[in-house]
């Protein structure tokens, strides 16, 4: 497995969170879910610099929705996983089940 395809915690929750959205993932969507999954409030910079992280190593996708008149003429980014992104995610979940699996047998 490539390096690059281990995933920290939050990086997996991130994607997790996204492709729970399927496909309408929003950045104050994201910082919701993701704050009620871990019991405490979610920085916007935080969530920022990992979905830009995540980006870089081609793990996610953004489009542009329409500006609207709420967010001052804006648009908003709506993200999605890629195919390598949800590929990273398999393999490291993969990977954790195996350890526990092997924690439960050692410590029984």
């Amino acid at each position: 497995m490539p390096k690059s395809a281990f995933l920290g915690e939050w990086e997996q929750l991130v994607l997790l969170a996204i492709l729970r959205e399927n496909g309408t993932a929003k950045i104050p969507g994201l910082r919701t879910h993701l704050s009620s999954i871990v019991g405490r409030q979610v920085a916007r910079g935080a969530l920022y610099v990992t979905l830009d992280r995540l980006e870089d190593k081609g793990y996610i996708r953004w489009e542009l929705d329409d500006a609207t008149p709420g967010r001052g003429g804006h648009p908003s980014r709506r993200f999605t996983v890629t195919r390598t992104g949800r590929t990273a995610l398999d393999a490291s979940r993969k990977a954790l089940q195996a350890l526990w699996r092997d924690v439960d047998e050692v410590s029984r």
